[in-house]
């Protein structure tokens, strides 16, 4: 299967430049950057969370793990701007949720683009430190390669892009 016509629409329709990869089928962003031979600090960790009733996405390197303590609150900044409750307990989407919910992309190869699904996108600010980033492109074989400006630049515009550092080393 292609890469989702979903993702590659809306970068399109965004105007940003990326390059999309095609990559022997993997089902984690560790692996990802051991079969593309690039380091794990420019590959994104796509992690889909609840909190409240609601979701939102968060990518984070895949070199780093979540530290959901630091994501709450962000995500308590972020509700707080919009004077809505703040979250209680932050935990991941389990796989029914994400079939059900979000069309167009295979469960562990989401693509970091919540506002696809109305969703936000909690974007951990040391991926920003890499020239380029990788990330799912909805299927286990492709990825998109963007530099961090225009990942940002597609993103951006609904207030649905939160920046902050909420991941830890492994």
């Amino acid at each position: 299967m292609a890469a989702s016509k979903k993702v590659t629409n809306f970068l399109d329709n965004k105007g940003v430049k990326y390059e999309m990869i095609s990559h022997r089928k993997v089902f984690t962003a560790f692996d990802k950057a051991k079969t593309m031979k690039i380091p794990e600090n420019s590959v994104g960790k796509t992690l889909v969370v609840k909190f409240n009733s609601k979701a939102g996405i968060a990518l984070i390197p895949s070199s780093k793990n979540l530290d959901k303590d630091k994501l709450k609150k962000l995500i308590n900044f972020w509700l707080e701007k919009k004077k809505e409750k703040k979250a209680g307990k932050i935990d991941f989407a389990k796989e029914a949720w994400i079939k059900k919910n979000l069309k167009g992309a295979k469960v562990g190869a989401v693509p970091p683009i919540g506002s696809l699904w109305k969703l936000p996108t909690f974007l951990d600010k040391s991926l920003l430190d890499n020239s380029k980033i990788i990330f799912s492109a909805g299927d286990y074989s492709w990825s998109v390669k963007m530099t961090p400006a225009a990942f940002k630049k597609a993103l951006q515009g609904q207030d649905l892009l939160i920046e902050g550092s909420f991941s830890k080393k492994k």
